[in-house]
């Protein structure tokens, strides 16, 4: 893990939305965020850890006190989520797959399509997720150009996070 760099996003928060992640048409979870930058296509904002309690994945554990500086765009399909403690040392980042981010309302809507690729802190651990999910989900068949463009971001994702800039560079 790595202490907070200096470039992290530290402006006050301009306003408060809620983040809305749908997956196969039904709400997944919804929480609020501080709304922290947007700069017309990518809009980030803060929050905490939204679920109860401690999830463990084995390679990171998500747990109360933690604190998500989330980076959604309106025309890529994905979202990347720095995860860092709740005293500022960065756990690593959660990339989920999506349809671009729809903001309206006061809210961000996101559909979570299943694949997402985890990269740890330091740049070394770059795991793909949920392969099996996004085959068994049928969105090839249901929807082939969704399926084929979430494809092309995860692969977009675990190439930029193979280099040495990182995912640090999406988020510069």
């Amino acid at each position: 893990m790595t202490e907070r760099p200096t470039g992290r996003p530290t402006a006050p928060p301009t306003a408060r939305l809620t983040v809305v992640l749908t997956k196969a048409g039904r709400t997944k979870i919804r929480y609020p965020a501080a709304q922290i930058a947007d700069d017309g296509d990518r809009i980030s904002v803060r929050a905490p850890w939204a679920a109860d309690g401690v999830r463990d994945f084995g390679f990171v554990r998500f747990e109360p006190g933690d604190v998500f500086v989330e980076h959604f765009w309106r025309t890529r399909w994905y979202a990347v989520k720095e995860v860092w403690t709740g005293d500022g040392v960065l756990k690593g980042w959660y990339c989920d797959v999506t349809r671009p981010a729809l903001v309206r309302n006061g809210e961000i809507h996101v559909e979570d399509l299943d694949l997402d690729l985890w990269v740890s802190a330091d740049g070394t651990l770059v795991l793909r997720l949920d392969e099996d999910e996004f085959a068994e989900s049928g969105l090839a068949t249901s929807d082939p150009e969704a399926a084929a463009r979430a494809v092309r971001a995860l692969d977009a994702l675990d190439d930029q996070a193979r280099t040495p800039a990182g995912l640090g560079a999406l988020l510069a």
